[in-house]
């Protein structure tokens, strides 16, 4: 056996072991992200429904374009965390949903959001996220509508 094996093997025992104290049971099922702080006003309104009914949720804010890593770290790791499903929002060309769906096997539900800088005022971001390639499935729920994301979690998770 080689050192490297050697360290390869000690490595996976360590990770292993720190598997063993996350307890996703009490973690969150439901991940909300977006990507802009400024988006934050209307995605919360998906957090206030799941906390109504009794829903535990994350809420993160992460770029499509600016951190497309960050993204796909998030997404390939949400169903070891204990996500169930996901609610992406965005505007614009709207990319988050769909980079969110192409790396993971969860729902992804997509909230087109408005922009001061949209000229279709919503529509655009509406398009982008119904518009998916075939294999990388997204819902989503009408322009601002973040608590209809919500309340889809919720019946996603109690079917």
């Amino acid at each position: 056996m080689s050192g490297t094996e050697e360290f390869a093997g000690v490595a996976e025992t360590e990770v292993e072991h720190q598997f063993d104290e996350l307890d996703v049971d009490d973690g969150p099922r439901v991940g909300i992200v977006m990507g802009s702080k400024s988006d934050m006003p209307v995605m919360e309104r998906a957090g206030e429904e799941l906390d109504e009914r009794g829903i535990r949720f994350e809420i993160r804010v992460m770029s499509a374009h600016r951190d497309p890593d960050t993204v796909a770290d998030y997404a390939r790791n949400a169903r070891m965390r204990g996500l169930r499903v996901i609610i992406a929002g965005a505007g614009l060309s709207a990319a988050l949903p769909g980079v969110v769906a192409a790396h993971t096997d969860l729902p992804v539900i997509g909230v087109p959001l408005t922009s001061k800088t949209s000229i279709a005022g919503g529509l655009d971001a509406l398009l982008s996220i119904a518009q998916m390639p075939p294999g990388v499935p997204v819902g989503s729920v009408g322009v601002d509508n973040a608590k209809n994301a919500a309340v889809l979690a919720a019946r996603i998770l109690a079917a």
